[in-house]
């Protein structure tokens, strides 16, 4: 299993239910010293983990991850693309042209990259399942203007059907995870923040927006990768070019 953008947060939830299914995982991020620290909280054995420094716009350095991930465990049956450029705030038209660019060039270009480094180890292995963490700003605006990147991950939807379509024959399945907000280190901030500027608590602001959905409740990274691994599983085989929103019953899809 590879998983990009292993960090504080969903990349790490990911690997960490990953482990948890019994999967060896190659974990791969931007930042060396970042990955190895949550690589050692998940595995301080270093026994079933392979950490890797690998951008996902460098197709190189992810097929050097994915071998030496290989070379190490055998083979490759799943990819978890977590690495995203999500840290702009502005509206289409308000953004600089430069940092639009950049945010299509890592979250779709780098997505293609990422995934079509791995397709070798995949049809070696006889197939496997791909899994995409979207973004319910692909569906509907967020509160907080996020044009560009409500952009980028409504063609990562596009993305994720044409990958199904092109790989099916291998029997690689191509999947997207949605989740809307999820309680981790970015929320956090964003609450805090809030709170800070508004005078309330950040658990205040936590339980406004959890009060927007059918549930009541925010979606932690842990419930996001619960249902990667579902799409990762057996249970999932004949499911392909599909989307699951983690939400809560914030936005419902039609």
């Amino acid at each position: 299993m590879l998983v990009s953008g292993v960090g504080p947060g969903l990349g790490s939830a990911c690997a960490q239910v990953a482990l948890r299914e019994g999967a060896n995982v190659i974990a791969t991020a931007r930042n060396l010293d970042r990955l190895n620290g949550a690589v050692s909280e998940l595995d301080p054995s270093g026994e079933r983990t392979l950490a890797i420094a690998a951008d996902i716009t460098d197709g190189d350095a992810v097929r050097a991850a994915v071998d030496a991930g290989v070379a190490r465990f055998g083979s490759l049956d799943g990819v978890v693309n977590v690495a995203a450029f999500d840290a702009v705030m502005g509206t289409l038209l308000d953004i600089d042209r430069d940092t639009f660019r950049q945010v299509l060039e890592v979250n779709i270009l780098g997505t293609v990259t990422m995934v079509g480094a791995c397709v070798d180890a995949l049809r070696a292995n006889g197939g496997g399942s791909v899994v995409l963490i979207g973004s319910q700003s692909s569906l509907k605006p967020n509160p907080i203007p996020q044009g560009p990147y409500g952009a980028s991950k409504a063609a990562m939807l596009g993305l994720a059907r044409d990958l199904a379509v092109d790989l099916g024959s291998d029997r690689i399945r191509v999947n997207t995870v949605v989740p809307s907000w999820m309680w981790g280190p970015n929320v956090e901030m964003y609450c805090q923040w809030q709170a800070a500027e508004r005078g309330i608590t950040a658990e205040a602001v936590r339980d406004e927006i959890a009060a927007g959905s059918a549930l009541q409740e925010m979606a932690s990274d842990d419930d996001v990768a619960e249902a990667v691994a579902f799409f990762l599983s057996d249970g999932s085989r004949l499911v392909t070019g599909q989307r699951l929103l983690v939400n809560g019953g914030e936005y419902f899809d039609t």
